[in-house]
């Protein structure tokens, strides 16, 4: 074997710091619920469902930290890991039995609360699994087993205990039967059936790998029937979470090309997108823009139809609604005055800065300006035989280091014939005078 492998199987290699006995111990010794874990679950389930309500994510947090749900679940993973019967059929007890504390407890909680919020995004989220719930299940059930079986304890198991979020959907259960929403109940079941059996695999499969001692041997007919029975349960598990989990991406890619496809277009000329509302569903989808301000003309009608293609979005699905004030009867004068303003300063800015860029260019034309009347007074001073001067730009030349530069002109006319040695005098005195080193002297006719 390559030394460099050796090197990363020593450096992976956990089997040496496994403590099979201790891990054995503490898994048993959470899966019983009576006595004060049933107080303690009970509490946890109140202190979840007040932070549910009131969409409070440290109050959720505090109450997964406290909660023992986990001990029946890894018991559950243990006793398949080392086919100890008893074990798991302990363990299902009391998994059962500490479901049932938990919807109970939130139901009457729910049914109690006065608080009922507008939207609840907490309660919600817990209503629609995905296989990336399945990926935290699992590698959260892996780093739980991890943690109780090493010698040297860490702070594993807290964090498992909030990744996982086993608490959140056994509230969320109990909110959909006291609003009797079937689609809350199941989609929260659904999540909590999601976490409880990957986290029970992971550990099954961490015991295996640690190689826990078997407490019983089962025939090989019966393991056999088991393995494809965990096969079924896990494939239909899994299915409708990945089904879910693409649908999320294709709504959210969707929110994001309407979202851009507005921001691109939100004012065009006399008119603006005063809202939009994206509408997803498996069936269809739809963009409605809500236009404030002229009608539009077919060009930007046109543009808006192109630019939507460039993002996946086809014409029938954009519908332009000419009035937002009068087809959105749900947006406040609030809103209107916000958008109307928001347009205004749009409007504004793009002015001042207009205007900004025309100041720096006008600064720069007089900078560049050739003071062609001062220049001339000065030369009909220094010699009065020149009669007329006409100073003008003339074509970018270049120089020795490759730059380029503007050549200046001077036509003189001169009373007489002017010489070359006067005429290269002028010609160097132009150039100190304008700062120039591309002058050159014509004399006119």
């Amino acid at each position: 074997m390559n030394k460099y492998v050796r090197r990363l199987v020593a450096l992976v290699n956990i089997r040496e710091n496994v403590d099979y006995q201790t891990a054995d111990t503490t898994i048993r010794n959470g899966i019983a619920f009576k006595g004060p874990n049933v107080i303690i679950l009970a509490c946890a389930i109140i202190i979840a469902s007040v932070g549910l309500n009131v969409n409070s994510i440290p109050v959720i947090i505090g109450a997964m930290l406290i909660s023992p749900v986990m001990g029946p679940i890894l018991g559950l993973g243990l006793g398949l890991g080392t086919e100890d019967g008893q074990l798991l059929k302990d363990s299902l007890k009391n998994f059962a039995i500490m479901v049932l504390i938990s919807i109970i407890a939130s139901s009457l909680f729910f049914l109690l609360s006065p608080l009922n919020l507008e939207y609840q995004s907490e309660l919600l989220a817990r209503t629609n699994p995905t296989i990336y719930d399945v990926l935290i299940a699992l590698f959260g059930g892996f780093a739980g087993i991890i943690e109780t079986s090493r010698k040297e304890k860490g702070t594993v198991i807290s964090g498992v205990a909030i990744a996982t979020a086993l608490m959140p959907p056994l509230c969320t259960i109990g909110y959909g039967i006291s609003e009797l929403k079937l689609v809350y109940i199941f989609g929260a079941l659904y999540l909590f059936l999601i976490n409880t059996i990957f986290i029970a695999l992971a550990t099954f499969i961490g015991v295996k790998l640690f190689k826990f001692p078997a407490v019983e041997k089962a025939d090989e007919n019966h393991q056999r029937l088991s393995k494809g029975w965990y096969a079924v349960i896990m494939i239909v598990v899994l299915v409708p979470s990945i089904i879910t989990a693409f649908n999320v991406v294709k709504e959210n890619n969707f929110k994001i090309n309407a979202s851009t496809l507005v921001k691109n277009n939100k004012n065009m000329g006399k008119s603006f997108i005063y809202d939009y509302k994206a509408n997803y569903s498996r069936k269809s989808q739809t963009i409605d823009l809500f236009i404030a301000g002229e009608n539009l003309t077919d060009d930007l009608r046109e543009k808006i139809y192109t630019d939507a293609e460039t993002y996946g979005i086809m014409r029938g699905q954009i519908r332009i609604h000419e009035d937002a004030t009068i087809m959105r009867k749900d947006i406040s004068e609030t809103e209107i005055m916000k958008s109307v303003y928001e347009h205004t300063d749009r409007q504004i800015k793009a002015l001042n800065d207009s205007i900004v860029k025309l100041n720096s260019q006008l600064v720069n034309y007089r900078e560049n300006e050739i003071p062609v009347q001062s220049v001339a007074q000065e030369l009909f001073a220094q010699h009065p035989q020149i009669t007329n001067v006409s100073i003008t730009r003339g074509s970018s030349v270049a120089v020795e280091n490759d730059s380029i530069s503007e050549q200046i002109v001077a036509f003189i006319t001169y009373d007489g014939k002017m010489d070359a040695d006067l005429c290269n005098q002028i010609e160097r005195w132009l150039k100190v005078r304008l700062k120039n080193d591309n002058v050159l002297v014509v004399e006119a006719e």
